[in-house]
């Protein structure tokens, strides 16, 4: 076997470009680093062939050889350094490679790689571990594949320390494997042991890994490392390696161990595969637009693809001149493969990306089982959707989230929101991502109050908050909208009850939607004074009062249900009493822990959320009061552009809608019948209809 390694003539550490230089610029001894590295290639030429490359006067990093390149049967891809303090290295390399025999085949474009640093063959296979995220870019794994012929897998880096993969994976014959699994993102671990069985892998200690114990040069049955723990060397002896501890500890300064001072010019034979597997990295070109800064809207398009395991360079970035103008990033994605790239791509989509690509139409699937979507579905968002037909762009219909796109085959198509469960055989389902867009709304000043802004108010701003609201609902009202009410029995508890009806009295509310509770403990204050037995004038029980919500709803439904108990004159007041008097549509949605129930509470749970989900058509303004179930479940049919303001004690309830994407929702902390308390008194000066 040949080692390429270069003396450390001009080793030092000069800047910071990973995290083990940090505070050591200036601190390496030279002479012992230089005694350091002797000690190590006259440790490698006792079993191999070591030549030297000249070292370059300004390139301290030039003695880690193992960035140089990759290669194998006599051809090399020559590195293209991320870090400009690296690029002078470049040139020196590839003159040496073309002087001494290899075909060099230089990257297209100018995307970066790293050389044996990110890219390890497995020994005797046409396998090739390929690393990304830190300074390697994913996108050159393809060419790596097709000039090698071998497959290719990608494994994303995720933490900065260990910013080259053989600074924390070692393949070794027999489809063998010592690595720190920590260094990579999940899906990557997943990858690793899919491929290699357990009973094949180390998985080194966080001590042995900083240690850069998995930074191995394998000659024969020998490993050459800077650090083994006595367990890690009694694990690697069952496999028969013998392991050398070679200390390179002024190395470590730069971030660098045993493997990254030497590169593999000879490696193991396999048989290449022929021809070359197809590369399962997809690429595409988005643009973002909109407040990208000040909004942090174009991190969180970064955060996207990162977290779901792509890369991405950006194009181009247009900063506006003003605050009220919109910027522009054009984005280069890659993802290890079309499901990778598709899942990010919708996520960006969902938050105002558009394809910089040629127009695509959408891509149609049939259904071919009933309430079952094809493999491939588009899964929507709250946000006004269109999809890309032989007839032009067409603008989805009852827009929500969760649901899928059915394109109705008529000569003037329609598109719109279906749920799986009302899916049938023979609809067309869009499916990807192609020739599907949304549109975003744009975020509003951080911290100003307005219903166009997603926030979470304390108890400190109720009060501000009820009166922007008020001024809102009469608006509304004035203009004959809608205002939804979705509330839970709490609003009863906390003597809320009395305002909630002022306000469907005063014509503020056209929809309530609850559960079988809230109407029961309202018709139950009603008729006895009480809510869950507790005389709420006095805050004590009653005696047997345990007994009143059920004989509540016994008594409704002996009269057949909760309008001809109004009519009737056995209900007199209260919410449930509003309702009706004043054609208030109300929807009861069941569960399993209801009594009775009453007979207007639907059980059906399809039915009930689809009574819902027509319910808040129309709407302009839903509020949501103490209840977290009924009220995330009407925000998942909720359509961007609705104003959803949610009322709760408990902080996660109220986050919880206000994070659901939606820009249009306010959330305020607080006990609901005081809010309630403060609405209906602010309000209290506006005559009914």
């Amino acid at each position: 076997m040949r080692i390429l390694v270069c003396p450390p003539k001009y080793f030092g550490v000069d800047y910071v470009i990973n995290p083990w230089m940090e505070g050591q610029i200036g601190r390496v001894d030279r002479s012992l680093a230089h005694a350091q590295w002797q000690a190590l290639v006259d440790g490698f030429a006792a079993t191999a062939s070591v030549e030297e490359i000249e070292p370059r006067d300004g390139s301290p990093d030039m003695c880690f050889t193992a960035n140089a390149g990759l290669t194998a049967f006599d051809r090399v891809i020559p590195a293209r350094f991320r870090m400009p303090e690296r690029a002078g290295e470049e040139e020196p390399f590839t003159n040496w490679f073309a002087r001494n025999g290899f075909d060099v085949i230089k990257l297209p474009g100018e995307d970066p790689f790293e050389g044996e640093g990110d890219a390890l063959f497995q020994p005797g296979e046409p396998l090739l571990w390929a690393g990304y995220g830190v300074r390697s870019a994913l996108e050159t794994h393809s060419i790596l594949g097709q000039a090698f012929g071998t497959e290719v897998v990608s494994l994303r880096l995720v933490d900065p320390r260990f910013y080259h993969l053989d600074t924390c994976f070692a393949p070794l014959p027999g489809g063998r494997l010592l690595y720190y699994p920590a260094a990579f993102d999940e899906r990557s671990q997943r990858a690793i042991e899919q491929r290699i069985p357990a009973n094949k892998r180390i998985a080194v200690s966080d001590e042995d890994a900083t240690g850069f114990a998995c930074n191995v040069m394998r000659l024969g049955e020998k490993l050459f490392l800077n650090q083994a723990s006595p367990t890690l060397q009694r694990d690697l002896a069952r496999w028969d390696f013998e392991t050398i501890i070679c200390p390179v500890s002024e190395f470590l300064k730069a971030g660098g161990g045993v493997k990254c001072l030497s590169m593999i010019l000879d490696q193991a034979n396999f048989a290449r595969i022929s021809p070359a597997p197809e590369s399962p990295i997809r690429s595409t070109e988005l643009e973002v637009k909109g407040h990208l800064l000040d909004t942090g809207g174009l991190n969180r398009a970064l955060d996207i693809i990162t977290e779901a395991g792509g890369s991405f360079r950006i194009a181009t970035l247009s900063l506006a001149e003003r605050k009220d103008q919109e910027s522009r990033a054009q984005l280069h994605v890659v993802a290890p493969s079309m499901e990778g790239l598709e899942e990010i791509v919708s996520e960006l989509t969902s938050v105002g990306a558009q394809s910089l690509e040629r127009e695509m139409l959408a891509n149609l699937e049939a259904v071919t089982q009933d309430g079952v979507a094809p493999h491939h579905f588009y899964s929507t968002t709250i946000y006004p959707t269109e999809v890309h037909l032989d007839s032009g762009w067409c603008e989805v219909e009852k827009q929500r989230m969760d649901a899928v796109i059915v394109v109705d085959d008529d000569s003037d198509p329609v598109a719109r929101c279906v749920l799986f469960r009302e899916l049938e055989v023979g609809q067309h389902v869009v499916c990807r991502t192609d020739g599907v867009r949304v549109r975003y709304p744009e975020h509003h000043s951080v911290g100003e109050f307005s219903f166009m802004n997603a926030s979470v108010s304390s108890e400190r701003r109720v009060e501000a908050s009820v009166k922007s609201i008020a001024c809102e609902m009469r608006r509304i009202r004035e203009r004959d909208g809608k205002i939804v009410v979705v509330a839970g029995p709490v609003v009863v508890h906390t003597g809320g009850a009395k305002h909630l009806s002022s306000l469907i009295d005063g014509g503020f509310v056209q929809a309530l939607l609850t559960g079988n509770a809230l109407p029961v403990h309202d018709i139950e204050f009603d008729l006895f004074g009480t809510s869950l037995g507790i005389d709420l004038s006095r805050g004590k029980p009653v005696h047997e009062g345990h007994r009143n919500h059920l004989m509540a709803i016994n008594r409704v439904r002996a009269e057949g249900g909760i309008r001809e108990a109004v009519e009737s004159g056995m209900i007199r007041s209260g919410i449930m009493h509003s309702c009706v008097t004043q054609n208030v549509r109300f929807v009861l949605a069941g569960s399993i822990r209801d009594d009775g129930p009453l007979p207007d509470t639907l059980m059906d749970l399809e039915k009930a959320q689809a009574a819902y989900a027509e319910a808040i058509e129309g709407a302009d303004m839903i509020l949501m009061l103490s209840s977290m179930l009924h009220s995330i479940g009407t925000g998942n049919m909720t359509p961007a552009g609705v104003h959803l303001i949610c009322v709760d004690i408990s902080p996660a309830t109220v986050t919880k809608l206000a994070d659901r994407g939606s820009l249009e929702s306010t959330g305020i902390v607080t006990d609901v019948g005081l809010f309630l308390n403060l609405l209906a008194a602010s309000l209290s000066g506006d005559d009914g209809r």
